[in-house]
């Protein structure tokens, strides 16, 4: 089955898909630091560089599926939270339009839980509302990442829609998996990370790629809180910012001082270091294999803390197979447009 991506970012969410048996044939990205990377990784998929705006119904091919996941930013409980306001919340109207004028099958759309803040509750139901207008049955939830195969923490909401003429039901979450992958399982068996080299730009090429990390001072915000898991813990949340990158767990975890102040344990400062882009990755569920290009390397924590993790991707699709294969709805659809081939 075929898929379309928007805002495609280094693309953990196509990468999923396509390991549950979906092929991605065309992308989406406008951020220039991320084309080098995607080109390098899906070298059989069509990547589209202009903004959504641009983009024509015309332009994107026929697909069973979209997915992707509209800029988070301007729904983040950390930031401003403008939500519907900013341009980049707004993008969610871009989906929607190609979503009504192309009429997939199904639809997945991927947003930071800060959406589900009341404060953007009018413009949530909104959103919905009129995923369901333009034909869809509609299906959110707030998930866990570690529930479903990735070593870290990671609240997002998850939209799905099915369409109401061509799938006739709606999706189902599939229950969480038992085990619960930790540190240890993640990158213990990574060798000692590189120190970045100056203004923290790249080592270039590496024994494992992209195991170096980033330089520089810790913020009295970083420091206001523990930023350190035990191997035998999910990592906390890969975020897109170097600076703000976990500690790696062989450090003990920070000293409590007072509230919003906790500092390193004396005499232990130099096991303190952020975990590694590759490290980063590697809790994102990214195989060594996939390499990510960058001269900065925050480009390269960006692109990999922005990202849907593949395996959470995964097993999302692997349900939205299943789900396809078994529609007689869908399978009818199928049985047309073969004919219509033939023809």
């Amino acid at each position: 089955m075929k898929i379309v991506s928007l805002f495609t970012g280094a693309g953990g969410l196509d990468l999923g898909f396509k390991k549950a048996g979906f092929d991605v044939i065309w992308a989406n990205e406008f951020d220039s630091t991320i084309w080098e990377t995607f080109e390098a990784n899906f070298p059989e998929t069509k990547l589209d560089k202009r903004s959504i705006v641009d983009v024509l119904t015309s332009d994107v091919p026929f697909a069973d599926g979209i997915i992707g996941g509209p800029p988070c930013q301007s729904w983040s409980e950390a930031g401003a939270g403008r939500g519907i306001n900013d341009k980049r919340g707004q993008l969610f109207f871009e989906y929607i339009r190609l979503l009504k004028d192309k009429q997939p099958a199904f639809f997945l759309a991927e947003n930071v839980s800060g959406i589900l803040h009341p404060k953007h509750k009018e413009a949530f139901e909104n959103i919905l509302k009129q995923f369901e207008d333009v034909g869809y049955n509609i299906s959110y939830k707030l998930l866990n990442a570690n529930d479903y195969g990735v070593p870290q923490d990671r609240l997002r909401v998850i939209i799905i829609g099915y369409h109401k003429k061509k799938v006739g039901f709606s999706f189902e979450f599939p229950n969480p998996l038992e085990h619960k992958p930790t540190l240890k399982e993640a990158i213990f068996d990574l060798r000692r990370a590189k120190p970045a080299k100056e203004f923290n730009k790249t080592n270039g090429d590496l024994e494992i790629p992209n195991h170096e990390y980033m330089n520089g001072g810790f913020s009295t915000i970083y420091m206001s809180r523990n930023r350190v898991r035990s191997w035998d813990e999910p990592s906390f949340t890969i975020q897109a910012g170097g600076r703000h990158a976990p500690i790696h767990p062989q450090a003990p975890k920070m000293k409590f001082i007072e509230q919003n102040k906790r500092i390193f344990i004396p005499g232990k400062e130099h096991l303190y270091r952020r975990l590694s882009v590759r490290e980063c990755a590697r809790i994102q569920t990214f195989h060594d294999t996939f390499v990510f290009k960058y001269r900065d390397v925050a480009d390269g924590y960006k692109m990999i803390g922005n990202a849907v993790p593949v395996e959470f991707a995964r097993n999302i699709a692997l349900k939205i197979m299943k789900d396809l294969q078994t529609s007689q709805k869908y399978e009818q659809v199928y049985e047309r447009k073969a004919n219509a081939k033939v023809v």
